[in-house]
């Protein structure tokens, strides 16, 4: 009767197990019929998996953005233009209507406290002598009657304290 070996204490790992480096060589590599079946139905599966994914990534690319079939009709939102914008100034009669002052600095106006600006505010230029003005009647103040008239196509309140004029 054959009795195991005592081992010793000192032994590497791989001789404990019983293993040899001369046993993984790869000399002695074999692959019997059934490994060899199973490697290649991996193969096979990973392979047609991947055509599968590529044939439908070109068919999601290739059918999503052509058009849809003559047979469904299409209704495009009808894209009506906006109105124009509601005029925020004065009308033109309205701006007429405006009382035109003929500026002079020796005006008994000007004495009077009627008539306190010396410059147009939207201009920035100085009211000249014999210069029309036009004096806004919810305040008094006087503009240049070109500078007011384009001020007030476009906006209904006097440009320097924005009383309304409606």
């Amino acid at each position: 009767m054959h009795h195991p070996t005592p081992r010793k204490a000192n032994m590497s790992p791989a001789s404990s197990f019983g293993w040899h480096n001369g046993e993984f060589d790869g000399g002695n590599f074999q692959i019997h019929g059934s490994t060899l079946y199973f490697i290649l139905v991996l193969f096979s599966s990973i392979l047609f998996i991947n055509v599968l994914f590529l044939l439908s990534r070109w068919a999601c690319r290739c059918f999503h953005h052509s058009p849809p079939p003559p047979s469904i009709p299409i209704t495009l939102p009808v894209r009506r233009p906006s109105p124009p914008p509601a005029p925020r100034g004065l009308d033109p009669t309205s701006i007429n209507n405006l009382p035109i002052l003929l500026y002079k600095s020796s005006c008994s106006d000007i004495d009077a406290g009627r008539i306190t600006e010396t410059d147009c505010c939207i201009c920035i230029g100085p009211f000249r002598e014999g210069e029309k003005m036009k004096m806004l009647p919810e305040c008094k103040h006087c503009f240049h009657s070109e500078c007011v008239d384009e001020w007030l196509n476009a906006h209904s309140s006097c440009p320097l304290c924005r009383a309304s004029l409606v």
